[in-house]
């Protein structure tokens, strides 16, 4: 201020305004041939949303996890839009589009039907709010439903975004976004990758960065908790690690999960576990102190990662990503709790049960202890039931079992978990070999398995007899007025079925004098 009065006394100019550094980052348009994205890697879909948002006069990019994996020559298995359209907007320009959420309004546009569909999930900009200035509920997302439901921006006593629905420029929604590389937008038109916080910089540092304050923003959504620890798992191949400041909160922010919603911590399990990252997540959960604590099932994961089972089912469910496959968290589940099953239905053995409700009690033992909330998922539980009460019908390859055992839906499951189990040797090998075989064979070659597995059944019977102790009959002590019995008596009681003698046929007795006859009178 005196400086200024000054120089206008003298007759000099005043000094230039100092440029201010923006508040939501600088717009930064990286060109093709600095980028050097692939257009062939870019789902046709994901450009067809584009290109109907932006002839429809909206803007339109392909954002996220996508651009990042394009930046890495990498086939995203996921594409995201965002646009300045909003939601309804988006939604009255597609045939096959639904708005979802409430937290977060999206739209998913739907191509294919059945299992050949892809979703193409469509976000409006959001403005970047201060979260001191949303409304405050003093509850969660259960307890204050209805006070949510006329709310665009609100925030718990934490901190944590319970609604983030008010639109803004896409400056904005690039600072309100968790990483910088996955806060870059793609047009697949101009090839032009816009970036406003560094995120090639830094994908090419190969770091992960959180945008802004790292505790503050967990605090924001504790979910970015996950999410920090599946992408350095993602990206650890390509040597990707998490920045020192990003990591440094993780720990103590991790008991912010616990007011997150079971469903969305489930979720975000299976992303950890199921997305081809498997091993690489559980090492890097170790890594960074959080073996415990984010969610009961995890936890039950990490205390069974080394066990020999889990640990190929894991490699296992790695392997089937990379290979294209389609994987079911039933599985997965099913075999990290079988542990539990196995030795529950070992208990009741020893006491005596019959061996089926023997292992129903276990499995119901099981979900009520372990499974929680999870077991109210239909369909997922009863894969899961179904998968483990296959398990001793393997042990029985005669009669009708075997075809009854391949027509089964679940069957491929049921038998890809006995065949870990045999690559442990928790069961014989011949046992997975006869099954692998008897499910490609034709109708003739199946009968002569099932011959095959009959007659190794009667010689292990035949052998177990041999080998078993003869039993000397012990004459018992004659009770009181109890008759002796002969020893012919005895004799018969231990003959065959086939070698009794034949029963005498008794004459029929004439009828007597004076009774009537079918005959009439003579």
């Amino acid at each position: 201020m005196i400086k200024t009065i000054i120089d206008k006394l003298l007759g000099k100019a005043p000094a230039a305004p100092r440029s201010r550094k923006p508040k939501f980052g600088k717009r930064d348009e990286v060109p093709v041939q600095v980028h050097g994205i692939d257009p062939n890697l870019v789902d046709r879909r994901a450009v067809d949303v584009v290109q109907t948002l932006k002839h429809a006069g909206f803007e339109a990019y392909v954002v996220g996890g996508a651009v990042r994996d394009l930046l890495l020559g990498l086939r995203p298995k996921d594409f995201d839009v965002a646009t300045n359209a909003t939601p309804e907007q988006v939604k009255n320009l597609f045939r096959r589009a639904f708005i979802i959420g409430k937290r977060f309004r999206i739209v998913h546009v739907v191509y294919g039907r059945g299992r050949e569909n892809e979703v193409i999930e469509v976000s409006t900009f959001r403005a970047f709010l201060d979260n001191s200035a949303a409304e405050q509920v003093s509850g969660n997302e259960r307890t204050s439903k209805n006070e949510l439901a006329g709310m665009k921006h609100a925030v718990d006593a934490s901190g944590r975004v319970l609604r983030d629905n008010v639109w803004g420029p896409q400056d904005q929604d690039a600072t309100r976004r968790d990483f910088t590389i996955n806060a870059m937008y793609y047009d697949p038109e101009t090839q032009i990758v816009v970036d406003y916080h560094g995120g090639i910089a830094d994908a090419k540092k190969k770091v992960l960065r959180m945008i802004g304050d790292p505790a503050t923003r967990y605090r924001e959504d504790p979910v970015r908790i996950i999410r920090a620890v599946r992408f350095a798992a993602k990206l650890s191949s390509k040597d990707f690690k998490l920045e020192a400041k990003t990591a440094k909160p993780l720990v103590e922010c991790e008991p912010l999960l616990q007011e997150v919603p079971q469903s969305r911590l489930f979720d975000e399990m299976l992303k950890l576990l199921q997305t081809g990252h498997a091993i690489a997540s559980v090492e890097q959960l170790k890594a960074l102190g959080l073996s415990r604590g984010i969610y009961p099932l995890l936890d039950v994961v990490m205390e069974r990662a080394d066990h020999p089972f889990v640990q190929a089912a894991l490699m296992d469910t790695d392997r089937r990503v990379a290979e294209g496959k389609p994987v079911a968290p039933s599985f997965l589940l099913a075999c990290v709790l079988w542990q539990d099953v196995k030795q529950g239905w070992e208990k009741r053995l020893g006491k005596g049960y019959h061996p089926f409700p023997a292992l129903q009690e276990s499995i119901d033992e099981v979900f009520d202890q372990r499974i929680g909330d999870v077991s109210g998922r239909g369909k997922l539980a009863a894969d899961m039931r179904e998968i483990w009460v296959m398990q001793p019908r393997f042990d029985k390859r005669t009669g009708a079992t075997p075809n009854s055992m391949v027509a089964q839906p679940r069957f491929r499951a049921g038998f890809d978990f006995m065949r870990l189990r045999a690559d442990i040797g928790e069961v014989e090998e011949s046992l997975a070999s006869w099954w692998q075989e008897f499910q490609h064979a034709d109708d003739d070659r199946r009968a002569d398995l099932i011959a095959q597995a009959r007659d190794e059944q009667r010689a292990r019977q035949r052998t177990q007899q041999q080998a078993a102790p003869k039993v000397h009959r012990v004459a018992k002590k004659k009770a009181e007025g109890e008759v002796e019995s002969s020893p012919l008596e005895e004799i018969a009681s231990e003959v065959n079925e086939g070698d009794a003698p034949k029963k005498r046929r008794r004459r029929r007795r004439k009828p007597a004098a004076g009774s009537a006859t079918t005959g009439g009178d003579e």
